[in-house]
């Protein structure tokens, strides 16, 4: 059974792939183009179709082209036909998807999107289809077989659709001059939108919360320093805020082993000069990388030399940058 099964798996995947090449080499550059400027063109959304099957890959294409900066929805032919045209307006454009051209559905609504005068692009398997002939564009999604041994479950045909639809997508993405932070806006709640949109201003401890000491203060005011703030570190600063050090944690064990008198010595003694920086309007991710990077917990943040800021992994851990 296992390798029956396996044989099996790439016999499909073998199948699929097979027919997306097939695709590429059929794809009629003009419509494809054409579709492209359409929608380009088009002031409103989107409207992608598909009954069965075809609706599961249109929901897919939909959801893939607003997140990709094509404002676009599905709407499901059967409900439209029971008000939900009232959602498609003149501003917007069609995307249908159908293998066959012909269901019911789709076709039962034709007559209603004609008279709104809403182009549709078609995305079918049959070029002479009644869907495919009155449209403004034709995609050929066709297959020669199904993947499935019957020949019947819609498998390498819907694995073309969502192909094309992808092409789509990623095509207008690239027209639009669409880059990751616009990604990132539509995807706040995951882990990309978050790495693209917090900032270090986001989350550095500042004012109150900041620790700094100034050079001429004692190790063991800024011990005290350290642990009122609980970042593990301390800024050191001149008398006109510009950065000459930090003091950390482990700057504490080395100067311990060397026996120095925490009430006579001046942390501008002991601290570490030069300390890794980052300016606050750097992105959260990029401070993770010089931590990361450099084998620190901690990193100050300046604006041309004046410390404004300090930020830990902790505070990227709680943000969920990292």
């Amino acid at each position: 059974m296992t390798q029956t099964a396996y044989h099996s798996a790439c016999r499909v995947l073998e199948m699929e792939a097979a027919a997306i090449s097939a695709t590429v080499a059929r794809l009629d550059a003009e419509q494809f183009n054409r579709a492209c400027e359409m929608i380009l063109a088009c002031t409103g959304r989107v409207v992608v179709m598909g009954m069965g099957k075809s609706g599961h890959i249109a929901r897919k294409i939909a959801a893939t082209m607003a997140s990709t900066g094509t404002p676009a929805m599905f709407v499901h032919p059967g409900e439209a036909a029971h008000g939900d045209l009232g959602m498609i307006t003149r501003q917007d454009i069609l995307l249908v998807l159908s293998n066959s051209g012909e269901s019911d559905e789709v076709l039962a609504i034709l007559p209603s999107l004609k008279r709104l005068a809403t182009p549709i692009i078609s995305l079918t398997g049959n070029p002479n289809s009644t869907l495919a002939t009155q449209a403004q564009v034709h995609l050929d999604a066709g297959v020669q077989e199904e993947a499935c041994p019957l020949n019947l479950a819609p498998t390498a045909s819907t694995t073309v659709a969502l192909a094309l639809g992808d092409a789509l997508a990623v095509a207008l993405l690239e027209a639009r001059g669409f880059q990751a932070d616009d990604f990132a806006l539509s995807h706040p709640g995951g882990s990309l939108g978050r790495k693209l949109l917090v900032h270090v201003r986001d989350l550095m401890h500042a004012g109150d919360a900041l620790p700094v000491v100034q050079t001429t203060m004692s190790l063991r005011d800024a011990l005290l320093e350290i642990s009122r703030k609980g970042m593990g570190m301390t800024a050191v600063v001149d008398e006109q805020g510009l950065l000459q050090g930090v003091y950390t944690d482990g700057d504490l064990r080395r100067t311990l082993d060397r026996d120095f008198d925490l009430r006579t010595t001046l942390v501008s003694e002991v601290m570490t000069r030069n300390p890794a920086t980052i300016e606050a309007q750097r992105l959260a991710a990029e401070a993770a990388a010089v931590m990361e990077t450099r084998r620190i917990n901690g990193l100050l943040v300046v604006d041309a030399g004046v410390l404004v800021g300090a930020i830990n992994m902790h505070d990227l851990l709680r943000a969920r940058v990292v």
